[in-house]
């Protein structure tokens, strides 16, 4: 309920008081999702911070807030240093504006994964903080207000469709009204409850519950209370805190769990493979059968037979045996004893496999189990330290491998790695690209002996230059393609900066993949 409208009337009449003689000074973005607005009275900050990711839109107000120094923009800047002269709340509508100097307003619609704030200027809508959302552009403020019935004749009209009647309620609401039984009420007394409740949303307290799982803010208390306040921006900032640290941890939870079901899979996979393998191996004892007929025959068979057929001593069978017939039967016999015993040893490695395997996936079950349990944050990061493999402890390499047709292909991952990309790990004969003109990558493909460059192999690495480059949006883009021989780094060059002697240009389209 922290964007219900009930919700939003309590938070718009307290900021109405909080603002009043504060002026807008800053708003500023440093997350894509995320907007900071500074007001100030000449002796302190207010902050508002809408943090509208499409998973989950909320409001908070920090006590300060540090802007960082680099990676963040100035929006909305028509309305800095210009005076709140209010806040208006629309009638049963999921959104406030504060009004400002010179007829401006900022809107902030908060409609779940469709939240935005807008800026209005006499009543037009002029700019937008999620500018994907461009039907925002068609907002009416004048038209936001919405009518609801609340006599007692359409109540009894819609005893049906309450929830479409009183649709600013919202599903908790709803799911209290359900668990208090006032659905299976007589009619007399559900208008009773109903009129109650309303009272109550009027002048609500405030808790941060419990709710599936998840944690909600509600203006009624429902399921597992965590917190309960009596202000909305203090409710509004715990909920936002609480809320933050349980969808952190149980996005963390959902991945590990994801890692782990995957690994147990995996594994399942291996031990079936590996089953059907030994199954295989204990049903075929050929090579133990055949050595022991020709060592019962050895003086029958004489030296150069290929072929023979002999009657097996297990079920009676006649056995056909294939020799080398420039072997005598004893080392015929030798080389299938040994291979039956290599046949041995190879099901009592696959036998201990498998048993390791079942044991890694006992382990991971309880790992599971115990991520699933898990209700700390912290013990959950402790508990779950990721190891990294031997290819990750190694020293990561200065580029991104590709390989095309036989063909290393090298792209450099900024520009202090292409430097090492091309001065380090490149030699004369390497094919060296970038693209033309603009900031890139630099990309090699790698020489070999004997061999020319082909030209599909070529373009490929062309359209990854392209890819990583300042064109990479082009339909088509010039790529330069020279012998590394011919590129050099002058004194005092910044990082990536590399003279061309000479070289070809070819045109191509941008591609990641091939």
């Amino acid at each position: 309920m922290h964007n219900n409208y009930y919700f939003q009337r309590q938070l718009s009449t307290q900021l109405q008081q909080e603002l009043a003689g504060y002026t807008l000074v800053s708003c500023f973005s440093q997350n894509k999702d995320e907007l900071i607005i500074e007001f100030n009275d000449t002796r302190r900050s207010f902050f508002i911070k809408a943090s509208l990711l499409p998973q989950f839109c909320c409001l908070s107000f920090p006590k300060d807030f540090y802007r960082a120094r680099k990676n963040s923009i100035d929006l909305f800047n028509e309305i800095l240093m210009k005076k709140v002269l209010g806040v208006r709340q629309f009638e049963n509508e999921r959104s406030f504006s504060i009004e400002l100097e010179e007829s401006y307003q900022l809107l902030f619609k908060m409609h779940g994964n469709r939240s935005n704030l807008i800026l209005f200027r006499d009543g037009e809508a002029i700019a937008l903080f999620r500018n994907h959302l461009q039907a925002d552009f068609e907002i009416s403020l004048n038209e936001l207000n919405r009518t609801i019935d609340f006599s007692k004749e359409a109540f009894e009209l819609n005893l049906t469709k309450l929830p479409q009647l009183y649709f600013t309620f919202g599903k908790l609401v709803w799911d209290y009204w359900e668990s208090k039984g006032f659905d299976k009420l007589s009619t007399q007394d559900q208008w009773r409850e109903l009129v109650g409740l309303r009272k109550q949303l009027e002048h609500p307290s405030y808790f941060v519950v419990e709710k599936e799982d998840s944690v909600v803010l509600s203006l009624l208390p429902t399921d597992k209370v965590l917190h309960s306040l009596h202000q909305p921006i203090s409710a509004l900032n715990e909920f936002f805190l609480t809320a933050s640290v349980s969808n952190t941890l149980q996005s963390e939870k959902s991945i590990l769990q994801k890692e782990i079901h995957d690994q147990i899979k995996s594994s399942k996979n291996y031990i079936s493979k590996n089953q059907q393998k030994l199954d295989e191996l204990i049903n075929d004892q050929h090579y133990q059968i055949w050595a022991d007929l020709v060592m019962a025959h050895m003086h029958e068979i004489k030296t150069g037979t290929e072929k023979i057929s002999l009657t097996s001593f297990y079920d009676g069978k006649p056995v056909e045996i294939k020799l080398k017939k420039d072997l005598n039967p004893q080392k015929n016999a030798e080389i299938f004893y040994r291979k039956a015993k290599n046949q041995q040893i190879e099901i009592t490695k696959l036998k201990d496999s498998i048993r390791v395997k079942q044991k890694e996936i006992n382990t991971l079950e309880e790992k599971l189990n115990a991520i699933e349990s898990t209700d700390n944050l912290k013990s959950l990061r402790r508990d779950n330290i990721p190891t990294k493999s031997p290819k990750e402890q190694s020293k990561s390499l200065p580029y991104h491998e590709f390989e095309f047709k036989g063909f290393k292909i090298w792209v450099g991952k900024n520009a202090e790695h292409n430097d090492e990309l091309t001065l380090k790990n490149s030699y004369k004969e390497d094919l060296w690209l970038h693209a033309k003109d603009v900031a890139g990558s630099h990309v090699l493909i790698k020489h070999q002996s004997g061999k020319n460059f082909p030209k599909d192999v070529i373009e490929r690495a062309a359209q990854l230059a392209a890819y990583n480059s300042k064109r990479k949006t082009e339909s088509l883009c010039p790529v330069i393609v020279t012998p590394k021989k011919f590129v050099r780094k002058r004194k005092g060059d910044p990082k990536g900066m590399v003279v061309v002697e000479r070289g070809d240009v070819i045109m191509v389209e941008p591609k990641l993949e091939a």
